[in-house]
């Protein structure tokens, strides 16, 4: 049974509930997007109190992204066979030991292994959030709730900015991050007592039985051109914006554009605020016009790297407006890259959604530690010798390793999508709606290539029944 037919039957299920439990899976998520960028705007205070360098604090944020990127798969297989709720809980207990560890130690490999747990922990939220939006709303709503879903969760990096900085401040590390320690226990508890993995659970059953084996399923996922497609559409829009919010953007903005912490903080806090509203505006697109998502990707994309051009090439620190205009336009890369989910749903019966969401989520998070890393480096290459922080040419070199990304990233997108289309002519996976891949029509329009022939077979048809209605009056 499909998850909208199973939310259908229930003879119990309400949209209240329903949006209970989304809203509580929600709330699990911003309490991991909180764990997740609370590094970002302390960079500069985890630098004083491990004594360390920027390639070192990179390392940081790359054990954390390694972990998540890396247990995707496996954390999707894991999702296909004891479901979100299970893996919502076990998740968020993971990320509060981590914010534990990491506000009371004081060794650095302590620290690193403390954000290893939180990777860990937050490889496990969103694709669970994911999955219960598939099988608690009908199949017309996903696009939406999915947008709403990675949109929304970005109030926590709202939290991990201005009020944890100002918390920061005057409390004390420790404080601090006791503190996010408190607020993600408190989300685990409210998702043990509210999620469940199914509107009406079947009698018996704890958790789907799919037909085939799960090694089995994660290859036909990963053989799917449309998979493929979606794991480099995500690879390409979310890296700039992701590394800017987590890691690098506050020193950037405060030891490179001379901007004090309070400014930087707002203007991360702006990022976030602006993602709310791009994002229902990117999920409409997409659902309005399915056609021409992967112009949508390239649109952001490439609006991502002419600003960020303007912003490296200008002389000296960069004006208030344009540093304004650079966060408007990163706010962007969030949403844009959820669209590499919606290419995963249109592509994967839902048997396999958990492996196929897996797989595109690695794609993003892959980019991100490329750049992390290659930034610290690159920091540390360019800072001159005697300074104790890197100034703004050495930033502005370290961001210019995002254009080999996007080369790459932009390559691999039109590959997939030329080979998603060649493919699409022969039968839809079971269970999954055609997947509309722009093909170009003679005279500039588009279709699908099932739509193409079901066009074909309608004039065909419409073209017979006027030969026979001529010959029945002649």
């Amino acid at each position: 049974m499909s998850p909208s037919a199973l939310a259908e039957s229930a003879p119990g299920t309400t949209r209240g509930r329903a949006a209970l439990v989304w809203g509580v899976a929600l709330a699990a998520y911003v309490a991991a997007v909180f764990h997740r960028s609370s590094l970002g705007v302390t960079g500069v205070a985890a630098t004083d109190r491990f004594e360390i360098s920027a390639a070192t604090l990179a390392m940081f944020s790359v054990a954390q992204l390694a972990v998540y990127a890396i247990m995707q798969v496996p954390v999707g297989m894991l999702l296909d066979r004891y479901g979100s709720r299970r893996l919502l809980i076990v998740g968020g207990a993971l990320m509060v030991a981590g914010q534990l560890t990491f506000a009371l130690v004081t060794d650095v490999r302590l620290a690193v292994a403390a954000r290893v747990l939180i990777g860990l922990g937050d490889a496990m939220t969103f694709i669970s959030v994911l999955r219960l939006v598939a099988f608690w709303f009908p199949g017309h709503r996903n696009p939406l709730l999915v947008q709403l879903t990675g949109t929304l969760g970005q109030l926590g990096a709202v939290l991990g900015a201005v009020p944890l900085v100002a918390l920061l401040q005057h409390a004390g590390w420790t404080a601090a991050f006791l503190t996010a320690a408190g607020l993600g226990a408190a989300a685990v508890l409210v998702a043990l007592a509210a999620v469940r993995d199914y509107p009406q659970e079947p009698v018996g059953v704890t958790a789907p039985s799919p037909p085939a084996g799960y090694g089995a399923r994660l290859a036909e996922a990963w053989s799917h051109p449309g998979t493929r497609l979606g794991l480099w559409t995500h690879f390409v829009t979310q890296f700039s914006g992701t590394v800017f919010a987590l890691l690098w953007g506050f020193p950037f903005l405060v030891q490179g554009q001379g901007l004090s912490p309070t400014v930087a903080a707002s203007l991360l806090t702006l990022l976030t605020l602006a993602m709310l509203l791009t994002g229902p505006t990117i999920a409409h697109l997409c659902a309005r016009y399915p056609l021409r998502r992967s112009v949508l990707v390239f649109s952001i994309t490439g609006a991502t790297a002419a600003v960020w051009a303007v912003v490296l090439a200008w002389p000296g620190r960069a004006p208030g407006w344009l540093l304004v205009v650079l966060v408007l336009v990163l706010a962007l890369n969030g949403p844009g890259s959820m669209i590499g989910f919606d290419y995963a749903r249109t592509f994967n019966p839902v048997s396999r959604i958990g492996s196929a969401t897996g797989i595109v989520n690695v794609g993003g998070f892959t980019a991100s530690i490329i750049l992390v890393i290659a930034v610290g480096l690159v920091l540390d290459l360019a800072t001159p010798a005697g300074r104790s922080a890197p100034d703004l040419t050495a930033f502005r070199w370290a961001f210019a390793v995002q254009y080999l990304l996007w080369a790459v990233g932009v390559a691999q997108v039109l590959r997939w999508r030329n080979v998603a289309r060649r493919d699409h002519g022969g039968p839809a996976a079971p269970g999954t709606a055609l997947e509309a891949v722009p093909i170009r029509r003679p005279g500039g329009r588009f279709a699908c290539e099932g739509e193409r022939g079901s066009r074909r077979r309608r004039r065909r048809a419409v073209t017979a029944g006027r030969g026979s209605a001529r010959r029945r009056t002649t």
